[in-house]
């Protein structure tokens, strides 16, 4: 039976807990102390499976008394970055252990939250995971974790110090509505107060530090390597953190990382003239020799893929990410912008650098390229949130130049670099359901995962980077070294 138990409960709690799983009990109870003050509000279940097959792993959405709808929503958070259901990495076996939850208790905004995984048959190994957009430490649960455990890995993840979003109006000064045609705003508490988004980084290592105390809690010993992996923004945390805590990782995945830099290209001059041009893209049918869909691609977009008379690639982008993200950043990093007033669209990144602190912003927690240990990027070229050579490209250039002016007799097998171009893969790994042209990323970032962890450990050598194609696996010799000829192939 699954029990779990609140460090804070009341005595009348743990007497009833006890009879049902004495030693569960105590593994819980051990846990939370050794985490002591360092956890608020934590819960310790010991599970007889730490997979999503048990239902109770992830917890509800609006889950944690207090917050309000859309604060916390795991359930939602999950799915984001994953496969439906019928297309994801199968679970085959059941892992039992230990899944602990809870808030940092140093962080001041009181949003910081921990996820720790710590199964029974454990491989001496962990995995710290990043979170994408503004989701919750329930982020990589289908797309990461379910697969890491499967082999015997601790698993840990964190929400970038802050809550997802609450609802909003078009008074509030800090609202993003959710499309161009939508009524409803929301406010992401990404954008409240003392929530820089420097924490992103910060959050990675804190967790990798807390997971490490939490393995030696439970099974008296460091983990022999630790692997940091992570989707979208949560592959910029894995970037950062390679970058920076060489003492906290031996390698890194990161899956469609965001890159950041104060110079073009970067989120906020990528995503106005997409969000620029699309209505004059629709208003032609979705022409795709129209002078709007020329635009679009010229800025770094790749083509679109039309299902029907208003259903296409680029529109799905429009309808669920470009407004509402380039809103969010905005609203973070050049708050004095008049977003709807002077336009989504018309946003000039050049232009507020003089006009604003917007460059600083940005190059307060810009990746820098300079990697300490491996690490691997797995990116789609049909990625229309966060265009490939805008992105994954212009970070591999990053790194080619740290080595070379860091030291021009660098030996890459000290830190090997890879980036893994994945035909037709794109940032939404539902969207293939409606747009079957479109391949999944998911298996290639697995096998990424385990290429890179066969390097690390027994210095197997590392495929070159390759793109690799439609229906195809990362390959020791591919047969498409480097970049992928095109975008698109049908």
């Amino acid at each position: 039976m699954t029990t779990s138990l609140r460090r804070r409960a009341p005595l009348m709690a743990l007497v009833c807990f006890a009879p049902l799983a004495a030693s569960a009990s105590t593994a819980c109870d051990r846990l939370l102390l050794h985490f002591g003050s360092a956890l608020a509000d934590a819960t310790c279940v010991d599970s007889a499976d730490l997979t999503t097959t048990n239902p109770d792993t992830t917890p509800a959405n609006n889950s944690i008394p207090g917050l309000p709808p859309f604060a916390f929503t795991p359930q939602t958070d999950r799915a984001t970055i994953a496969p439906s259901a019928a297309k994801r990495t199968p679970v085959t076996k059941v892992v039992p252990g230990l899944q602990l939850d809870g808030r940092i208790a140093s962080d001041p905004t009181g949003q910081a939250r921990f996820l720790l995984r710590l199964p029974k048959d454990w491989n001496g190994r962990l995995v710290v995971a990043g979170a994408s957009g503004t989701r919750s430490e329930f982020n990589g649960d289908f797309a990461w974790s379910d697969y890491v455990l499967q082999k015997g890995y601790a698993y840990a993840s964190q929400n970038k110090g802050v809550l997802n979003l609450q609802l909003s109006t078009a008074a509030d000064p800090l609202g993003c509505r959710l499309n161009p045609l939508s009524a409803t705003y929301v406010n992401f508490y990404d954008n409240g107060p003392n929530q820089q988004f420097t924490r992103w980084a910060e959050y990675m290592l804190k967790a990798a530090q807390l997971a490490r105390q939490g393995v030696v809690a439970n099974y008296g010993r460091m983990p022999r390597f630790t692997y940091a992996v992570g989707t979208s923004n949560g592959g910029y945390q894995v970037r950062r953190a390679i970058e920076s805590a060489p003492e906290l990782f031996d390698g890194g995945v990161d899956w469609e990382g965001t890159f950041v830099d104060a110079h073009a290209p970067n989120l906020l001059t990528d995503l106005p003239p997409a969000i620029l041009n699309y209505t004059d893209y629709a208003a032609s049918g979705l022409d795709q020799n129209s002078t709007a869909a020329k635009n679009i691609r010229a800025a770094g977009y790749p083509p679109d893929i039309v299902a029907g008379p208003t259903s296409s690639l680029w529109t799905s982008y429009w309808a669920q990410f470009w407004e509402v993200t380039q809103c969010q950043w905005q609203k973070r990093l050049d708050p004095s912008y008049d977003t709807y007033g002077s336009g989504t669209g018309t946003y000039n990144y050049v232009a507020r650098l003089s006009a604003s602190d917007v460059g600083a912003q940005m190059a307060s927690f810009a990746t820098t390229g300079r990697i300490q240990r491996p690490l691997v990027t797995v990116a789609g070229t049909m990625d229309a949130l966060l265009p490939i050579d805008h992105h994954a490209r212009a970070y591999a250039r990053k790194v080619a130049a740290a080595q070379s002016w860091d030291n021009p007799r660098h030996d890459e097998r000290d830190a090997p670099y890879r980036l893994y171009e994945v035909q037709n893969g794109n940032h939404i790994e539902t969207y293939q359901d409606t747009f079957p042209q479109l391949a999944l990323i998911e298996p290639h970032a697995h096998a990424a995962f385990d290429l890179l962890v066969a390097h690390v450990e027994t210095r197997a050598p590392l495929p070159a980077s390759q793109c690799v194609a439609k229906g195809g696996a990362i390959d020791q010799h591919p047969a498409q070294p480097g970049h992928c000829a095109a975008l698109y192939a049908p």
